[in-house]
């Protein structure tokens, strides 16, 4: 019985590994079949991409169940599938998926919160006349972020890397007939594709080192030791180990998927999408992607001098990932306490917490960086949807100065996004957010390189908790400050987007969002709760998972880091309260009361420190120059070469011609007529008559007589 019961886990194991593909394949097909669905098709449309994410979840459920099943002992369970893609010669290029504790995580996550966006988008975008559309590509984005998760090829990674990028493009752009949305969904293109360039580069290079694209391989994988031993003992002609170029070239395109400084430009101006997309971005797909991608290729970036992958030995990738982590999650909170618009705000919040993933990735490894952004994916999630309740419920109104007071119309929507605010804030104890960023906060604190990155964690945590204190008291609290209101606050709405009226005097009350809207959000505001307490000091369940090695807790340590992370916080929520609570605007066209205290100060923040406009200046003017420079190329010297060659050929084609004419076909007629008077000549000669004949033979022979005296007088 034992042994059957054995051989019955073993198929079970093989059976969901082999057939891992099936989790992007389905959304995939979703998509495909959604492509076919006319616009009146809405019903099949949506149910096809949310039966698709369903079924999605539940193999995902299955990974993380037979992962959970065979961890432990020490040891991190990882099984791969690898096939023979196309073979060229004796040359055989593979591709594979892999089933690891941090592929389950991940799936988990990505079908669970994508699930709940679709379900939400059902009523956000129920008037829409592009609904069918909106699925389609929204199954295609789920499908490549899954394509991502489960490749055991980084070749096949970076397949659906891309597809990645053009989903978002396509999701960005929704609104095309939108200027500002055309715009947007060509700057991240553009904007992402110039970390994609150093990333491909990364690959061809591992490529040539290695042979192989495959992670793991029964030992010949470019993750495995016989190749990280390879590459960190090969130098560079600069003198850098080739381990950490190819890691620093792989994490620029972390940089520009994930939004770091100085690619981080594309994040916030994709907010032109509709919201559902904003959140599947921001949350659980496109940027933490480039999280997820550092996380895979840890080993490579932790590869000393000895080869080993080891995360203390503080490699240079490491301390450049740090580094880039810790600078983003001040730079973009800084931008986020001057911002107006309500989903921009929490844009620059996400660009400020993945670099908190990227520094807790550099500082502690792949299970601190993860476990923030697996607590990050449902408190932003449900921040995003929120934002996108508030929008619908003040009639598309997206500017936190036109709203206020909004708890009263409102309270699921309030209650369930104070729940985000304070996770995101890392408010202590009872919310997520606050384990996963002060187990980051911990490992930099500890970092030997340098405490600099712990002091802007901790500078970043007070930011984020007044920035975030400022836009609910704008948006939920004070009087509201939007069109005129002439009802009392009730509780019911069709879930119907209120148009545009004509009318100036026509009264625009907000209203609570419809229950495809809500009970997503309390969902998730459920899980931003109690996530955070499968990584507790306490209880490291989620370290252990994902095969952290663990040291005895010295408590000591971590309460008084609790304390100040606290005081930290609430210190932040304080000043934030202080100035957007009592002291808060009762008008729309009132300032900021930051902005009357320090108006330079509030420009420069508003303004995003002016990063466009040094672009602007810099790389755009200088692409324009040079794509004036080509056109003048073009124009001038290309142009005058073509026509200089246009008259050099008309001129000999003149010139063959006359030669033709006047030497050639002259010449050969002049000797036509001579030869034909020649023979005119000889044919008179030759004519039969014999007196003729006769008279030539005399003169011939008188001819002969004259010479042969001549000779003879001689």
């Amino acid at each position: 019985m034992g042994c059957h019961l054995a051989l019955f886990r073993s198929f079970r194991m093989i059976w969901i590994v082999q057939n891992l593909w099936l989790i992007p394949a389905l959304p995939l097909l979703a998509a495909g079949l959604s492509a076919l669905c006319r616009q009146p098709q809405r019903r099949v449309a949506s149910s096809l991409a949310i039966g698709s994410m369903v079924f999605s979840f539940l193999l995902s459920l299955c990974a993380f169940a037979t992962t959970l099943k065979h961890s432990g002992h020490g040891e991190v369970f990882r099984q791969v599938f690898n096939f023979d893609w196309f073979v060229l010669g004796e040359t055989s290029l593979k591709l594979g998926w892999m089933l690891d504790p941090l592929t389950a995580v991940m799936l988990v996550m990505v079908t669970f919160v994508g699930l709940l966006i679709f379900i939400y988008s059902v009523g956000y975008m129920a008037h829409d006349d592009n609904f069918t559309r909106f699925f389609c590509f929204m199954s295609l984005f789920a499908a490549a972020m899954l394509g991502v998760v489960i490749a055991n090829s980084l070749l096949l990674f970076f397949i659906s890397w891309e597809l990645v990028g053009l989903a978002s493009y396509l999701l960005i752009g929704f609104w095309y007939h939108k200027p500002s949305a055309a715009a947007a969904a060509k700057k991240a293109f553009i904007v992402t594709r110039i970390g994609d360039v150093f990333f491909f580069l990364g690959i061809l290079w591992l490529y040539a080192e290695t042979g192989t694209l495959l992670f793991y391989d029964n030992g010949n994988g470019c993750l495995e030791q016989s190749a990280l031993t390879k590459l960190a003992a090969q130098t560079t002609t600069a003198g850098m180990v080739v381990s950490t170029a190819i890691s620093l070239l792989i994490f620029c395109g972390a940089i520009g998927k994930s939004g770091q400084v100085p690619l981080h430009v594309w994040l916030p101006d994709a907010m032109e999408g509709p919201t559902p997309v904003s959140a599947l971005i921001h949350a659980a797909t496109m940027v933490a992607a480039g999280v997820f991608l550092v996380a895979r290729v840890f080993p490579l970036m932790a590869a000393n001098g000895d080869g080993a992958a080891a995360g203390a030995s503080h490699t240079t990738a490491l301390q450049v990932v740090t580094w880039i982590g810790a600078i983003t999650a001040v730079f973009a909170a800084l931008i986020a306490v001057a911002q107006t618009d309500i989903k921009r705000i929490l844009a620059y919040s996400t660009v400020s917490q993945l670099g908190y993933m990227f520094m807790g990735l550099g500082v502690g490894g792949v299970a601190v960086g993860m476990f923030h952004l697996i607590t990050h994916a449902f408190f932003k999630a449900l921040l995003f949807l929120g934002a996108g309740s508030v929008i619908h419920g003040c009639h598309e109104e997206q500017d936190i100065h036109r709203m206020g007071g909004l708890r009263k119309w409102m309270p699921i929507t309030f209650a369930t996004y104070a729940i985000g605010m304070m996770a995101l804030s890392g408010v202590p104890l009872l919310f997520s957010g606050f384990w996963s960023k002060d187990e980051i906060l911990h490992s930099a604190l500890h970092w030997e390189p340098s405490k600099i990155p712990f002091l802007l964690g901790i500078a970043g945590a007070f930011l984020t908790a007044f920035y975030m204190t400022r836009q609910v008291g704008y948006v939920f609290f004070g009087q509201y400050r939007g069109a005129s209101v002439e009802a009392k606050p009730h509780e019911a709405s069709d879930g119907s987007h209120a148009s545009e009226h004509a009318g100036a005097q026509e009264s625009r009350v907000p209203h609570e969002s419809p229950r495809v809207m809500t009970v997503p959000l309390i969902v998730l505001a459920v899980f931003a709760i109690l996530l955070g307490f499968i990584g507790t000091p306490a209880w490291p369940w989620f370290q252990s998972f994902l095969g952290a090695q663990h040291e005895p807790v010295k408590w000591g340590g971590v309460i008084v880091l609790m304390l100040v992370s606290a005081v930290v916080v609430f210190a932040g929520i304080g000043a934030g309260g202080l100035l957007y609570g009592a002291l808060a605007p009762e008008k729309p066209g009132e300032k900021d009361i930051l902005e009357d205290l320090q108006p330079s100060l509030w420009r420069v923040l508003r303004d995003k420190f002016y990063v466009d406009e040094l672009y602007g200046a810099t790389v755009v003017r200088l692409n324009a120059g040079f794509a004036r420079l080509c056109h003048w190329l073009d124009r001038v010297v290309l142009d005058s070469l073509v026509q200089l060659v246009a008259y050099l050929v008309l001129g000999l084609s003149w010139l063959n011609r006359v030669v033709d004419e006047y030497v050639v076909n002259l010449g050969f007629d002049q000797v036509c007529e001579r030869l034909r008077r020649g023979g005119g000549f000889l044919s008179r000669l030759q004519n039969g008559q014999v007196q003729t004949y006769l008279r030539v033979i005399a003169l011939a022979l008188t001819l002969f007589l004259l010479l042969l005296t001549w000779g003879c007088s001689r």
